[in-house]
């Protein structure tokens, strides 16, 4: 049940995934983008990573996606069509992916992976909180801080660009 529940979930995070990058109407992407982030948190939840599959399910699907497609509502550019990209950029993109499924291939097919023999540690909200926020040795201050950086970054520039159809169009 599990495999096959796994294989659902990467179809869906395969299929939306590619509808994602193909679709040429803006928000048909974004509400494909949804799909497969709530695909990803599925296969969180599957591994027992309850907290990552919140995390994903609560800032990325239920905030930032929810956030672009506001912007796109609000902007006036639903029915905004995406060109369709020059030949040379198209082959350049396939092929750069094609280099990244040989790099993902290469490394699986190359590691070994062996099940770990030590105990599973029992990580609760408590700490990993205390982690997330802490100063110390292994705290994650820094990095949650440029995360949040780099999100309201993402943010800005996807309003900027939502935005900067409509005034080229009032010029």
């Amino acid at each position: 049940m599990n495999i096959a529940m796994f294989y659902l979930l990467s179809a869906i995070i395969l299929v939306f995934s590619i509808l994602t990058v193909t679709s040429r109407k803006i928000l048909r992407a974004a509400v494909y983008l949804l799909f497969v982030l709530i695909g990803t948190s599925g296969i969180y939840f599957q591994l027992n990573y309850e907290f990552l599959a919140a995390v994903q399910l609560t800032l990325y699907a239920g905030g930032i996606v929810v956030l672009i497609i506001f912007s796109i509502l609000l902007t006036h550019h639903i029915d905004h069509k995406f060109e369709r990209p020059a030949l040379f950029n198209l082959l350049g993109g396939i092929a750069v992916a094609a280099v990244g499924v040989g790099a993902v291939l290469y490394t699986v097919f190359d590691h070994r992976f062996v099940p770990s023999a030590a105990p599973a540690v029992d990580v609760n909200m408590t700490v990993i909180g205390e982690q997330l926020l802490g100063m110390d040795k292994n705290g994650y201050v820094l990095p949650f801080e440029l995360i949040s950086i780099l999100l309201l970054a993402a943010l800005i520039g996807a309003v900027v660009i939502a935005k900067k159809g409509k005034e080229t169009e009032e010029l």
